[in-house]
């Protein structure tokens, strides 16, 4: 019998965030300032202005040194809407509030970045593939919005254990163009879908 691709892809999940636990914090964190320098040091990334990044939850790539080390970049985080939209909205470290979800986000005071004027999205995934295609939570938060911008760069985070050949994708799946993780940044657009 085929299992189908949502069982599946509830199935990897699991194991995914299995295998990401199974890494252990000190890893977690000594991997996460290697992305980090990773992401510093790539020139897409010193050009750009407006970038696009998340606080971390449930064991995912710690981005916060960038965000503490670059003041003076625009930075933007998500906040989830009750109707399952995603909005950006300006950084101040001050001023998140914790989501039902569990996860820090901004203030919805805070002024919101139009998608348009968005050069560079840090995009958290559970897994990635080596075509750039994601594996979230389910929420389907991260493809819409991908979808409303797609003349920036963007920019897979995660840990290099998490990549995969191949993961299941669907016609709403937003690929990535570019991949980080603690072994390095790999450009994925010229590799087929």
């Amino acid at each position: 019998m085929l299992v189908d691709q949502f069982e599946l892809k509830k199935q990897l999940r699991q194991r995914f965030l299995q295998e990401r636990n199974a890494l252990g914090e000190a890893f977690q964190r000594s991997a996460s300032a290697a992305i980090c320098t990773h992401i510093s040091a790539w020139d897409v990334f010193q050009h750009s202005n407006i970038v696009l990044a998340y606080l971390p939850m449930r064991g995912e790539v710690d981005l916060v040194h960038l965000l503490n080390d670059y003041p003076d970049k625009a930075w933007h985080l998500p906040r989830i809407l009750p109707d399952g939209e995603m909005r950006f909205h300006q950084y101040d470290p001050k001023r998140l509030v914790r989501h039902r979800y569990g996860m820090l986000e901004p203030d919805a005071s805070l002024p919101i970045v139009q998608p348009e004027q968005v050069e560079l999205v840090l995009t958290p995934g559970l897994a990635f593939d080596q075509q750039g295609y994601r594996l979230g939570y389910g929420g389907g938060f991260y493809d819409r919005f991908l979808s409303k911008v797609p003349d920036c760069v963007t920019l897979g985070v995660t840990f290099q254990a998490l990549v995969q050949t191949r993961l299941p994708h669907g016609r709403l799946d937003v690929r990535v163009q570019y991949l980080v993780t603690e072994a390095g940044l790999t450009s994925l657009a010229e590799k087929p879908g």
